[in-house]
């Protein structure tokens, strides 16, 4: 304090003193710790360890020396802060799998992806990187500014020279007051690719860079998931990049597989990870899962992660990924350091710019330093060619001058020499008068002319000092190129929740009173025909099953009501049941009005499959809609077809366009005709004529013509046939149709037809539960006019309800026998 501050009091409010205060620390941490650089990418810290191994002596020729010396070192000169703070840096730019490319190279242990810490810096050692060397280039040629260190007892360098796009490469993450950063690591080449690219073409848009420069490059790999995110970091500075684990399927045989993780993504920790997922197994919230355990070794990662039997192992993978790390999110922030004072978010292109403008500068200022150097050499040596040329008078000179500073005066008084040249004659060695040495200072100096002369267009032609940066860019890539680690794949970033759920066949069935649940098929084995049957379901009194559809657990399920409405469901989300459970009422899924029932149930796996829908009512009158009108119904329903009074909607089919329909009604009655006589109409249209009725006769099936189809047809007492669909002929639509089936008393009604192929699977259902699985071949073919055979063998009082097929036979158990399959329940757990 100086003597005229002393006794002086200064008043200042607390607001004023803590908001000045606050700006100086938030700004020092901004500028000197947390911000990178744009120029050379690095923070004030990673600076100082470089520069301070460079001035020691570490080249990545020499010998390693302890961490604990470096550390000391750089905080005596350079750094004024705590030894953990320079340590922890310099073991970042050691680690592989933190820096894409590695600035120092390490002995001993810099700590490990599972977290360990690295041992003490008394017991690691370090010298630089080959790469390094690249960021120090040409440092000692003024290239870059050199402030005061921060005690002035030495200087240190305000940014390095750079010539590697370390920002870029390497990536760099901090937190400092008010604002972050968070880049990712990109691969050399690439980055090399797209800075001499924007050289060439100064104007270059975000698009044009990104061919060159797709995205991020992790050094621990993994799978980027989707582009939308990169381009928009890269048009603005900021996005959310999805990474995900590098991961596969084997199977072991015996219906064994395991999942195996062999890259994580970016900074996630594999002991972190696999401790979570243990966890989240214990829990009960990752199921499918046997065994965990950690195969890495010094050749690589390997996580093994052993499933159950019956496990999915794309649907436990995908909850993996959902409910673990092994997918993250990488939210890109480009914030860096401009002229060394200002934070500002870059885009790609600028950030490029940035750097294309500090190299020009430093090949700007290394270009004048070796001129000037140059310059200063050749004047010598035109100091040189003087005295040879002149040697005796020289020689006497020197030999009758009283002192040297005497001769070096007589030197350029006679010989018109600056202090330079003369000092340079005086300290020239007698060996430089042989005249090979001669001839060698002649040719040194037209040497220097001519690198002069080249340096000097170098500094007029700014297009030629940016050739130079391309050369070099070129040269770094030869020399430090590799192949990209982190692969980029064109693919939705959002777990589905059908992704979540494994893709399994199954059986789903509504009984009359509106009960539904799922099982899957192998709860029922293949019978022949004249069983009794399983149980299917334990159903209450006067309910029965009334649909029944086979489908997967990964369609959707249109449910169509008897008031013309429609609802839309996830099949998964339909409870899973045993094969003898009643399930769970419809209405707390469907948001059913009181008398509305469920008439037709339709699985759809893409909206795209099939061009049309086929409505058809009890009453005969039928319609056409798109499909693509039913993608999207709300929870609510939709309508979908609206009725005349006394009518139901009961058949819904998918359509091409193009196919025959045929409508089956209680009486035996069928008409075939040509789906396009129904023009296609809106959703809320009534329908047509499609069959004229008897008195008491109603429509009990509609179904698509196949070609290489029969139709198969079921009475209300267990008989049924199959009779090929040539033998109905194809009619215009509104006719009373041909006769389908010889209704008698031993018969019954018509209760349920349907198209079967002869590969195919029926499954019927009883009003009281009962179910059997028959293979369509073992029903027999027979005419239009026959009443058929007994397919199953009913209780007193108990009638079909309904059929399905779709399953072939192939997928099912075959049975043993069949005497033992018609006196047996057929139970099968699977």
């Amino acid at each position: 304090m100086s003597e005229s501050q002393i006794g002086r009091v200064q008043i200042v409010t607390i607001e004023e003193e803590m908001k000045r205060s606050y700006l100086d620390y938030a700004m020092s941490v901004i500028v000197q710790r947390a911000l990178p650089d744009v120029r050379d990418g690095l923070k004030p810290v990673q600076r100082r360890i470089l520069y301070g191994m460079h001035e020691m002596g570490l080249r990545p020729n020499a010998k390693y020396r302890k961490s604990a010396g470096i550390v000391g070192e750089v905080l005596k000169s350079y750094h004024p802060h705590g030894d953990s703070a320079v340590y922890d840096a310099l073991v970042r730019m050691v680690q592989p799998f933190t820096m894409r490319y590695p600035l120092i190279d390490g002995q001993g242990n810099f700590g490990s992806i599972d977290g360990d810490g690295a041992a003490a810096m008394r017991y690691t050692e370090a010298r630089l990187a080959p790469i390094a060397e690249e960021l120090l280039a040409d440092i000692e040629k003024q290239t870059v500014d050199f402030v005061p260190n921060y005690d002035d007892s030495t200087r240190e360098p305000a940014v390095l020279p750079a010539r590697l796009p370390n920002l870029l490469l390497n990536g760099a993450s901090g937190i400092a007051v008010g604002m972050a950063t968070n880049i990712p690591p990109h691969n050399l080449g690439e980055v090399v690719d797209a800075l001499v690219y924007l050289i060439d073409h100064p104007e270059a848009t975000v698009e044009e860079l990104v061919e060159r420069l797709p995205g991020p490059d992790f050094p621990t790999g993994g799978i980027i998931l989707g582009r939308e995110g990169i381009l928009a970091a890269y048009a603005t500075g900021r996005g959310r990049i999805v990474v995900r684990a590098r991961a596969h399927i084997e199977e072991h045989g015996r219906g064994r597989t395991s999942i195996i993780v062999t890259e994580l993504p970016y900074q996630v920790n594999k002991a972190a990870l696999i401790e979570k997922i243990a966890e989240l197994v214990k829990a009960g919230r990752l199921e499918g899962i046997h065994d965990l355990r950690d195969e890495s070794d010094r050749d690589g990662m390997r996580i093994v992660i052993e499933l159950k039997r019956d496990a999915q192992p794309r649907a436990v993978l995908n909850n993996l990924f959902k409910q673990t790390q092994l997918q993250t999110t990488f939210g890109v922030n480009m914030l860096a350091l401009v002229d060394g004072t200002l934070p500002r978010v870059l885009t790609l292109r600028r950030m490029l710019q940035l750097y294309l403008e500090h190299r020009q500068h430093v090949v700007r200022r290394r270009t004048e330093f070796e001129l000037r150097q140059a310059e200063r050499r050749a004047h010598v040596l035109e100091g040189l060619k003087i005295a040879l040329d002149h040697l005796d008078e020289v020689i006497a000179t020197i030999r009758n001058a009283r002192s040297a500073d005497d001769a070096r005066q007589q030197l350029m008084n006679r010989f018109s020499l600056t202090e330079l040249q003369a000092n340079a004659i005086l300290d020239m060695q007698l060996r430089r008068l042989a005249a090979l040495e001669r001839q060698k200072i002649e040719e040194e100096y037209q040497e220097l002319l001519t690198r002069i002369a080249e340096l000097r267009a170098l500094l007029a032609d700014p297009t030629k000092i940016l050739a130079v940066i391309r050369r070099e860019l070129l040269e770094l890539k030869e020399q430090y190129g590799d192949r990209r680690r982190t692969q980029i794949q064109d693919v939705s970033v959002e777990l589905r929740d059908e992704d979540l759920v494994p893709k399994v066949d199954i059986l789903v069935t509504l009984t009359a009173r509106g009960y539904i649940k799922r099982s899957t098929n192998g709860h029922y084995r293949v019978q022949h025909r004249g069983g009794r049957g399983v149980n299917g379901m334990t159903v209450r009194d006067e309910d029965y099953i009334q649909h029944v559809v086979l489908t997967s657990t990964h369609d959707s399920l249109l449910f169509f009501t008897n008031r013309g409405r429609v609802f839309q469901l996830p099949a998964y989300e339909i409870p899973d049941a045993g094969r003898t459970a009643r399930g769970l009422p419809i209405v707390n899924f469907l948001n059913l009005q009181p008398g509305e029932e469920v008439t037709t149930l339709l699985p759809v796996r893409d909206f795209g499959a099939a061009t049309f829908l086929f409505f058809c009512t009890r009453q005969g009158r039928v319609k056409r809609v798109r499909l693509d009108e039913f993608s999207n119904v709300r929870a609510s329903g939709l309508i979908a077809m609206t009725l005349d009074a006394g009518d139901e909607l009961v058949w819904v089919r998918p359509t091409s366009g193009s196919n025959e329909v045929i409508l089956v009604t209680a009486l035996g009655q069928a008409i075939r005709f040509p789906e396009d006589e129904v023009r296609p109409v809106g959703r809320q249209a009534g329908g047509v004529i499609g069959i004229r009725l008897d008195t008491n006769d109603y429509v009990v099936a509609a179904e698509v013509v196949s070609p290489d189809a029969d139709l198969l047809i079921v009475s209300r007492h267990g008989y049924g046939k199959r009779t090929a669909l040539q033998e109905f002929r194809v009619q215009g639509r509104g006719g009373s149709g041909v006769i389908a089936m010889k209704v008698t008393a031993r018969t019954g009604h018509v209760a349920a037809a349907t198209v079967a192929r002869e590969d195919d699977t029926a499954v019927l259902v009883s009003r009281r539960g009962r179910l059997i699985v028959i293979p369509v071949r073992q029903i027999p073919r027979l005419g239009r006019s026959t009443q058929g055979v007994a397919l199953m063998r009913l209780q007193d009082n108990d009638e079909i309800a309904s059929i399905a097929v779709g399953l072939t036979s192939e997928a099912l158990s075959p049975t043993r026998s069949g005497k033992e399959d018609s006196e047996s329940d057929g139970l099968e757990d699977s």
